[in-house]
């Protein structure tokens, strides 16, 4: 998937990957953001696409950023082809968000094909997660923060599928 097969995001919106990783048995992979603390802590992999990237390439680049993890040890299952938004709440429209109104992203799932040992949350200069697990599917909305609720409820509904290992 490249840049020329889907629309451009919608106007105001920054450019962004999300990733869902699967092992084996069907479950998904977390972190805990670095830094924060409660429920709402945890999320999926996630970022920016660069200038003149496509969204593959941006999706396994922020997976080895993020986790570690290397594009040997993944393979490609699928991915939306809608670009799903969300907005930044008022308190982040400050900042290095200033300029959009939120996020819109494209999700790519990949099934995780080595071992927990793989993971090496510090592997990248700018660490992003300070914890990590494997959890089901279907729990992901109510472990991220609400104002990215929405996009996980539809990730989960649309990659549900690929939970049954």
């Amino acid at each position: 998937m490249s840049k020329e097969t889907i629309p451009a995001p919608p106007e105001g919106y920054r450019p962004n990957v999300g990733i869902l990783l699967f092992d084996m048995r069907g479950l998904v992979w977390v972190g805990k953001r670095r830094g924060f603390n409660g429920q709402h802590a945890w999320q999926a992999p996630q970022g920016g696409i660069d200038r003149d990237e496509d969204v593959e390439t941006a999706a396994l680049r922020e997976l080895g950023e993020e986790t570690g993890i290397g594009t040997g040890l993944v393979s490609i299952i699928g991915h939306t082809t809608d670009w799903l938004t969300y907005d930044f709440p008022p308190e982040m429209q400050r900042g290095k968000f200033r300029r959009n109104k939120g996020q819109a992203q494209i999700w790519y799932a990949l099934r995780f094909l080595g071992s927990d040992r793989d993971v090496k949350l510090n592997a990248h200069k700018q660490v992003e997660f300070d914890a990590w697990r494997w959890e089901r599917l279907e729990a992901l909305p109510e472990l991220v923060v609400p104002f990215k609720r929405d996009v996980y409820t539809r990730i989960v509904q649309d990659f549900g599928h690929l939970a049954a290992a």
